[in-house]
């Protein structure tokens, strides 16, 4: 793979990754968004969960998202983390077509994941399912 398809993370992206997976931070979700061609950066973050973060994506643009939940009862919760790779339905050819390969340069960073949803419409995104899909997912990350 060439340098010039690749894009490159901000170091603020780095920052909101440890800050989500760490469990004494309020923070739950980062989105990301390009800033350029290949420049990925942090576009917002807050702690009010997927429903927060679905509000940043539109139709016509491609970013990513990453969030955590907190599953399972009082006895034993577990923190599960979700990548999201959105694709509107009227965002530029060519951005869609960079974002396998960028996908790849994201996942450097947000590395650890119990899921991971390709989006391109809102219901995409719905909380109830989504927790349903990690639920189901199970397992350890």
């Amino acid at each position: 793979l060439n340098k010039f398809n690749m894009a490159t993370l901000t170091d603020e992206c780095q920052e909101h990754y440890e800050n989500i997976r760490s469990d004494n931070n309020e923070q739950n979700w980062v989105f990301l968004q390009y800033e350029g061609n290949s420049t990925i950066g942090v576009g917002g973050s807050g702690s009010g969960g997927i429903s927060e973060l679905a509000a940043n994506f539109s139709d016509d643009m491609c970013g990513y998202g990453y969030v955590r939940f907190t599953t399972g009862d009082s006895e034993s919760k577990r923190a599960k983390f979700v990548f999201v790779a959105w694709t509107g339905d009227n965002a530029r050819v060519m951005q869609k077509a960079k974002m396998s390969v960028h996908k790849a340069n994201v996942k450097d960073v947000f590395r650890e994941f119990a899921v991971e949803i390709l989006a391109s419409d809102p219901e995409d995104l719905d909380a109830e399912n989504v927790k349903n899909t990690v639920i189901k997912a199970g397992g350890a990350n």
